[in-house]
């Protein structure tokens, strides 16, 4: 189990905030051989769901309330370290996510852009594809609505 708090931008520590950097960076830039600008201006709206296991932050989303990044309320940035993903966590973080867009938006609409692979993940957590494939920053996604 998952020690999960969710912060607005302002109330990341720096520390906090380095760290959801790193993981970030550790796995979409380095693990994925992704280059990409992370850093993209719209932590600041976003509302932040840690994860943590031992003090230490192994998964991660950002969520958005409706208008803020798509016209949906959103998650994104989904993550989980590497080397604790056989401990389901990716589940425990989304979970925690689609249940903050509950309480702090009270939205159910929740959108995604979902890396293609992660498909069945997803549906797995109530999302259904919507409309074509595309390419964003070179890996294949789909768009996925969950209601």
């Amino acid at each position: 189990m998952l020690l999960i708090v969710t912060k607005t931008f302002n109330e990341l520590s720096t520390q906090e905030l380095y760290d959801v950097l790193q993981l970030r960076a550790e796995v979409f830039v380095v693990e994925q051989d992704c280059v990409y600008q992370d850093v993209d201006g719209k932590d600041q709206k976003a509302w932040h769901v840690l994860g943590y296991k031992d003090n230490v932050l192994v998964a991660y989303t950002r969520i958005f309330k409706p208008g803020d990044y798509f016209k949906e309320s959103s998650i994104g940035r989904v993550v989980v370290a590497e080397k604790q993903r056989q401990f389901k966590y990716g589940y425990e973080i989304m979970e925690a996510s689609i249940k903050a867009i509950k309480e702090e938006f009270n939205e159910t609409l929740i959108k995604i852009s979902a890396q293609c692979y992660l498909k069945r993940f997803y549906n797995n957590l109530g999302f259904k594809e919507t409309g074509e494939e595309y390419l964003e920053d070179g890996i294949p996604h789909i768009a996925m609505i969950r209601n």
